[in-house]
């Protein structure tokens, strides 16, 4: 019989397949799971096991709040922006343009 998944890995998996150099929100991935538990995915981003931290393939750090905030991360939000700087988002003021670096799930 097939393990049902837990929330938290069911937003890893979704998250996996947002690329470099894009991001998705909290609430979109909620949605995606036909859930209204924003706060639910923050809390499984904070405690992602497959962290880029550990050498892990799911990019917490690609999480932003749905109007392009960045918002809690648990290496800091400096950290945060520097990792998405990296990836060529432009982050201004705290924020990333979702018009332009959304990914749409």
């Amino acid at each position: 019989k097939k393990m049902k998944k837990t929330f938290n890995e069911s937003c890893y998996e979704i998250l996996r397949k947002v690329p470099k150099g894009k991001v998705t929100t909290y609430k979109a991935i909620a949605e995606k799971l036909k859930s209204k538990a924003y706060r639910q995915v923050g809390r499984a981003m904070n405690k992602n096991p497959y962290s880029f931290f550990n050498n892990g393939d799911v990019p917490c750090h690609r999480v932003v709040g749905s109007n392009g905030n960045l918002v809690g991360f648990a290496h800091g939000l400096k950290k945060k922006t520097e990792m998405l700087n990296g990836e060529g988002i432009e982050v201004k003021k705290g924020k990333v343009d979702l018009k332009k670096y959304g990914f749409n799930l």
